[in-house]
Parts: structure tokens; sequence; C-alpha cells
């Protein structure tokens, strides 16, 4: 495995790649790897010849009061797991790498409608800044294939319409949230919660469920099941920030019509905010 940190060195090997006729996938991480990135990984290369693990902890994306500073980060255990899968590059660049002239003059990607609301709405320039650095990443590596995690469902749906609206000639691969025996969706946050309170917390994944039974048995009043859903996070201790039932592939207000459904849960715990989902077809 290739271990990266500059940019040259990066298009140099593409390059190569590319002249040998090889297909490449991208995962895009921020490292503090669990086995719901390695199953990215798995997938990714399943689809390609070669396989580029980026690991970059995106300033852009954090509010001015989240975890930038003490968010995880475990580079030497990452590289072996990903030397361990026989990924063929990690690239690690440094923030001035990324962002040379600072974040202040940094030109960014937009993507209207799909950002707002769910994690948008609690997380103001959030998706700005995931869109910004896909994209970078997206020109860098020139990858046919990219892999996220499905846990993340908006950021997913953000960057298939990002990628769809500037053409982006990348497919972009959603893979299934990988879960804790207990059901609690893997995420390098539930680092922050205790043994007890990882118990707690798969009240989320249970609520989604529940709803989900509830959608499939023909229960038509959204609000009343999303209200149901908000007071057994609130009874277990959780705080919730949204539950809604969303059109699956806009992400729009469902109507009783439709018969594709997400429901999209975010919830804090004990400093910890959590976020899950849940898709249902009827």
């Amino acid at each position: 495995m290739q271990s990266i940190t500059e940019i040259r060195s990066l298009r140099s090997q593409i390059k190569a790649w590319r002249q040998a006729g090889l297909s490449v996938a991208l995962v895009p991480t921020m490292g503090n790897l669990h086995r719901g990135h390695f199953s990215l990984v798995e997938k990714a290369k399943n689809l390609a010849d070669k396989v580029v693990v980026s690991i970059f902890v995106n300033p852009m994306q954090f509010g001015a009061n989240e975890d930038l500073d003490n968010y995880p980060r475990t580079l030497n255990e990452d590289k072996q797991g990903l030397a361990e899968l026989s990924t063929d590059i990690v690239f690690t660049p440094s923030v001035e790498t990324i962002y040379p002239n600072g974040l202040g003059a940094q030109s960014f990607v937009d993507v209207p409608d799909i950002s707002l609301g769910y994690c948008g709405g609690s997380r103001p320039g959030h998706f700005r800044g995931v869109a910004t650095i896909v994209t970078k990443l997206f020109n860098l590596v020139q990858p046919d294939y990219a892999c996220f995690g499905e846990k993340d469902f908006q950021q997913l749906q953000v960057i298939k319409t990002m990628a769809r609206d500037l053409s982006i000639p990348v497919e972009v691969i959603g893979v299934p949230t990988m879960r804790e025996v207990s059901g609690l969706a893997m995420s390098s946050r539930n680092g922050y919660l205790s043994d007890d309170q990882k118990a707690t917390a798969t009240v989320l994944f249970k609520a989604l469920n529940t709803c989900a039974e509830q959608l499939k048995s023909g229960e038509k009043d959204f609000v009343k099941l999303e209200s149901l859903a908000k007071q057994s996070l609130e009874k277990a201790g959780l705080k919730p920030d949204y539950f809604e039932i969303a059109q699956r592939d806009t992400l729009k207000t469902a109507t009783i019509e439709d018969t594709q459904f997400v429901i999209l849960a975010a919830a804090y715990f004990g400093g910890v905010r959590l976020i899950d989902n849940i898709q249902v077809e009827i």
C-alpha cells in the first residue's frame, strides 16, 4: 500500500493506472476507521481494479461549536486496517495541501434544495464543506466509482445530486449501514459513548424500525408517527434533533401517494449527536 500526502504524487500514480487501462474507486473518509468504513473499501475493491482511500478531517464541514479539535484521529491504526485489506493508496493530505489559501479564500460548492433541512438545517454550512471536499477529491482522483455509507443518507443524496448537476463522470455508490450486534449504527462518534450509553442509544434504531413497520402496515398519519418516535427517544433520555418521514430520492416531505420512503433521524445523547435512517418501500 502506498501512503501519499502530496497532490503531485497522487496524480502521477493515477495517471499511470489510467495509461494501463485500470479502473479506480475512491472511498473518502475522515479517518478513525471502523468496520463500516472497511465495508466501503471491500465494496470498492469489488468494483474497480485500484482503490484509493482518503483520510482528511475536513475543517470546512465543521461548525463553530462542533468537535473538529476533538475529532478522533487514529492514523496509524487506520493505515494498518487499510493495508490488511490491500488498499492501493491511502491519501492523507494536510489542511494546507487541500486549502492552500485558507478556508476564507476557498471557492466552494453549494448543492441547493437537497442540502436543506435535516442535518443541513442543524449544521449550517456543513454540506457546503462536504460538497467542496468531495468535488476536490473527485478532481484529484478522477475515480470511476466512489463509495459512501448510507448511514449519512442526506450526504449520499447531496453527493449524487452534485455529481449529476456538475456532470462529474463518477458513479456514486451507496453502501448499506454497518451495525453493532445491538443495532446501533457504527459511527466514529460512538467512541464518545460509554457501554451503558451505547446500550441506551439503540433506542434510535428501534424507533426507526417501529415507524417503518407502522408505515408498512398502512399507517398514513406521518405527523403522528414522527411524534410518537420523538416521545420514545425523549423517554430514553435522548434529545431529538429531527425524526422525519421523507421521499427516498428527493428527501422532500413524504405524501400519502408515495411508496418509497426514508425515515431520517438525529438525536443528541450525552453530548454526542447520533444519526440513523431506514428505507421503506410499500
